[in-house]
């Protein structure tokens, strides 16, 4: 499946590269994991980055392109981290002459002509990753960073039940290159004192089900001035990973768009609910975004409902 990737890469002179909206420490790294790679190895490409700004993680310093419809015209467009075409950050990948994903959530719907899709893997960096190492291609800091960055937070600092021995044997290929750890780690998880109160804050806000879902809503007129919803709620649902007894917990939080929904669970599969609601993602880990408590709630109760079940 890398060779079909490979040859539309080296075909195309311009290549412009998407990820989902609202990026995450995953969709970012491949996105300028990959960008690197591809202008290490062809350097006479053209090659864009368009998305918007990426709020969860603002000591990435990147720029994204804004570029005319024309540019699409006789261009490759990639997408990476996106496992629904309607989470794509920019549809004008549809403009393109040809089009290429690499991704890693459960395989929903055909996007591109050439769809590189495993679900077996801890991250798209990932992917990425082993694209770079069977194909040859040669890394550099800059892309062997990107592409780690995205692979620890997506495993969870490889905590995660998605990692593999791959997923080391993977890093190690990374860490070839001289990849500035503490800067990494540090930027990656220091906290500003205040949103640590906020998370304490949250933590008494958490609520339990009949059949011990954990749970924490914030209504829109709760949210911390400046804050937006979907980063908000991916943030606040890892304070309920932890508690004993739990093995199904969701972060509900209301934006301008609707209620932003993060499913995660260490025993069960909760992407269908996830799907039912028109989201998608991982087995034990996805989201969705409904528009209003009401159906919050509806997606919660099956939440329960699965919860009173055995775990598959």
């Amino acid at each position: 499946m890398f060779r079909e990737a490979y040859n539309l890469i080296e075909a195309f002179d311009t290549i412009i590269i998407h990820r989902h909206s609202h990026p995450d420490g995953d969709a970012l790294g491949s996105q300028m994991g990959l960008a690197q790679l591809i202008k290490d190895n062809f350097p006479q490409k053209t090659i864009y980055m368009v998305g918007d700004i990426a709020t969860r993680l603002p000591f990435i310093e990147v720029t994204f392109d804004e570029i005319p419809d024309e540019a699409y015209e006789g261009a490759l467009a990639v997408i990476l981290d996106c496992g629904s075409s309607r989470l794509i950050c920019d549809e004008r990948y549809k403009l393109a002459a040809k089009t290429l994903r690499f991704d890693h959530h459960i395989y929903c719907e055909q996007i591109a002509d050439v769809d590189v899709v495993d679900s077996t893997y801890e991250s798209a960096c990932g992917l990425v990753t082993m694209f770079a190492k069977e194909t040859g291609l040669k890394l550099s800091p800059a892309s062997a960073s990107a592409l780690y960055l995205g692979m620890v937070t997506d495993s969870g600092r490889f905590v995660f039940d998605s990692t593999t021995a791959r997923t080391f044997e993977l890093a190690a290929f990374l860490l070839s290159q001289p990849i500035d750890l503490n800067t990494l780690y540090y930027n990656l998880y220091a906290e500003e004192f205040s949103d640590i109160i906020e998370k304490a804050d949250n933590m008494h806000k958490i609520k339990f089900t009949g059949h011990n879902v954990a749970y924490i809503y914030t209504p829109r007129e709760e949210l911390p001035e400046g804050s937006e919803a979907a980063p908000t709620s991916s943030g606040m649902v890892g304070l309920m990973r932890d508690i004993r007894g739990v093995f199904i917990w969701v972060n509900f939080t209301e934006g301008d768009d609707g209620v932003h929904c993060e499913l995660r669970s260490n025993r069960y599969n909760i992407n269908p609910v996830a799907v039912k609601y028109g989201g998608g993602g991982h087995k034990k880990a996805s989201g969705c975004t409904v528009p209003d408590r009401e159906t919050a709630m509806r997606l919660l109760d099956d939440l329960d409902a699965l919860s009173a079940t055995e775990p598959v």
